[in-house]
């Protein structure tokens, strides 16, 4: 492909790209591509990384305070493989990132100085165990719901790391769902920390999978990557999809979902429910969220800290 593209006009070339895309085959880190969609890779590739990363760090918090070792043992497994993830979606952001000079170490240095996001509900505080077995429950719920949309993604490199990082994201949730079912099945006060959970909790998941339209926002991104079928669906058809699955699941539990407006409606065929604060939204993405700085300095002084043995594998290389 790459010999054959050196003889074409830069619009056949974006004419054999997207025949090659529309007919389902798989663009690699080495094709010829256009800049938008190299772009648009990026971004999602390198977020989605760092918000791998960034994530662990609100379980992280409850290691040493899990309540006993068995629920020690597992989250200590899964912040385990949320750092493997990320370290798997920085290399393939990384392939892409060479045309520019640039490696993960410069996309470290963008999320220290604010330039690239990671998901809002990292930025958000965990103060109880409970908050713990929502994460790992209705957030890697809601993870896997929008990672399963790109399991066929046109970049290839991005589908087959996706397949991986699925398959253990099913053990998380399970992980989360036994935490919640062990406090749901407890004490009135344990129950009571589930539903305070999820209280402080339901608009930042819904915030999860971004606004419905790119007005919201002032963006197109998602249409972006929907042109290039990088995902099939839009953010609201997720946040459906999540509804639709997870809803019922609560309600089984006794839990109160905070949305008094929240019902599906038969003739629509869809769910109705309270938007969240989006103006909120963009203030905790653009790192005014509770814990934001308190995270991205933890980040920044493991970073800093570990630095010699970034310098020694460099120097092992050359």
């Amino acid at each position: 492909m790459s010999n054959l593209t050196e003889t074409l006009t830069e619009t056949e070339k974006l004419e054999r790209f997207m025949q090659r895309i529309e007919a389902g085959e798989k663009i690699e880190a080495d094709d010829w591509m256009p800049e938008e969609y190299r772009t648009a890779l990026i971004k999602l590739i390198s977020m989605h990384g760092i918000s791998e990363i960034m994530g662990a760090l609100p379980e992280k918090e409850w290691v040493p305070k899990a309540p006993s070792l068995h629920r020690k043992l597992g989250i200590m497994a899964k912040v385990q493989d949320e750092m493997g993830h990320g370290q798997i979606l920085l290399r393939v952001a990384e392939d892409l990132l060479k045309p520019y000079g640039k490696n993960r170490g410069d996309l470290m240095e963008d999320l220290f100085k604010g330039d690239l996001k990671f998901h809002n509900v990292f930025h958000m505080e965990t103060k109880t165990w409970g908050d713990a077995g929502l994460i790992g429950w209705l957030v890697d719920g809601a993870a896997i719901i929008t990672q399963t949309n790109m399991l066929n993604a046109s970049y290839g490199p991005y589908a087959r790391a996706l397949h991986r990082i699925c398959a253990e994201e099913v053990f998380h949730a399970q992980h989360g769902e036994a935490i919640i079912m062990a406090l749901a099945e407890g004490t009135k006060e344990q129950k009571a920390m589930i539903q305070d959970a999820l209280n402080r909790w339901w608009d930042a998941l819904l915030m999860f999978f971004g606004p419905a339209s790119s007005d919201t926002m002032g963006t197109s991104k998602q249409d972006v990557t929907i042109k290039y079928k990088i995902r099939p669906k839009t953010n609201e058809e997720l946040r459906q999809d999540f509804f639709s699955k997870y809803i019922p699941r609560i309600l089984s539990l006794g839990l109160t979902i905070p949305d008094p407006t929240l019902r599906y409606d038969d003739e629509l065929q869809k769910w109705v429910y309270k938007q969240p604060d989006w103006n909120e939204f963009k203030k905790i993405i653009k790192n005014q969220g509770p814990r934001s700085q308190a995270r991205l300095s933890l980040r920044r002084t493991s970073y800093e800290n570990n630095a010699w043995v970034r310098e020694a594998l460099s120097a092992a290389i050359r």
